[in-house]
């Protein structure tokens, strides 16, 4: 059987799809991210693994800023997951509703907070099947949790600003955030992955803006051709 031949212009795309991600032009991202965001952390405020879970169940089509200022007074009053379990969602919703969608977050909250404690003994549990397992919780947010508050690598945060980033610069061309996922955790060091996700989200907070990049100030503007840049 007579193998069909890969056309010219197939073999272009290939091959500019491998110059996006060489071990050379990742090398360069690596460096850029490390001299702007050096210590980049997770931008919500938290004292333990469970008040991140929820402070990040809240912050789903919200800003970190906006949940910062939710969590102080709803951590003081309810400050256990055996705190949360024991309410009914709709007490919860008056405590929240600035964060938006605050009647799907309210059960979803009191929900995992159950399971919780019904499961895992009132401790937010360290695996990533486990953290699934949770109502509200999807890979995003298991990633956060896993690797802020335990520092275990399971994969690389991907939210709106990674998201919007890994196409900008060409690391992945798929269309949900599980599948960008695999593609980082493909190109990134294992040793990177909770880090690389901290420093791009805040790379996309301060200069790849969503709306209006900010590429006169980007390290990374000579190895980016995204068609979002601006002059």
């Amino acid at each position: 059987m007579k193998r069909k031949s890969t056309s010219p212009r197939r073999a272009r795309a290939a091959t500019k799809r491998a110059d996006y991600t060489s071990p050379a032009r990742m090398k360069r991202i690596f460096a850029a991210l490390d001299r702007l965001f050096p210590q980049a952390k997770c931008a919500l405020h938290h004292q333990d693994a469970f008040q991140l879970l929820v402070a990040t169940i809240l912050s789903a089509q919200c800003t970190d800023e906006r949940v910062n200022k939710v969590t102080p007074g709803l951590f003081q009053k309810y400050p256990a997951a055996a705190d949360f379990a024991a309410l009914d969602s709709e007490a919860l919703e008056p405590a929240i509703r600035s964060t938006g969608f605050f009647r799907n977050k309210a059960k979803n909250i009191v929900a995992a907070s159950r399971k919780i404690c019904s499961d895992y003994g009132g401790k937010v549990p360290r695996t990533m099947e486990e953290m699934l397992s949770l109502p509200g919780v999807a890979r995003k947010t298991a990633n956060v949790v896993l690797g802020t508050a335990y520092g275990i690598a399971t994969g690389v945060v991907v939210d709106t600003h990674v998201f919007r980033i890994a196409h900008r610069l060409k690391l992945s061309h798929e269309k949900t955030p599980e599948k960008v996922e695999m593609d980082l955790t493909r190109l990134v060091p294992q040793e990177r992955w909770i880090s690389f996700g901290h420093q791009v989200i805040w790379f996309g907070r301060k200069i790849c803006q969503a709306r209006k990049p900010l590429c006169a100030e980007c390290p990374l503007e000579k190895i980016c051709d995204s068609p979002d840049k601006t002059a």
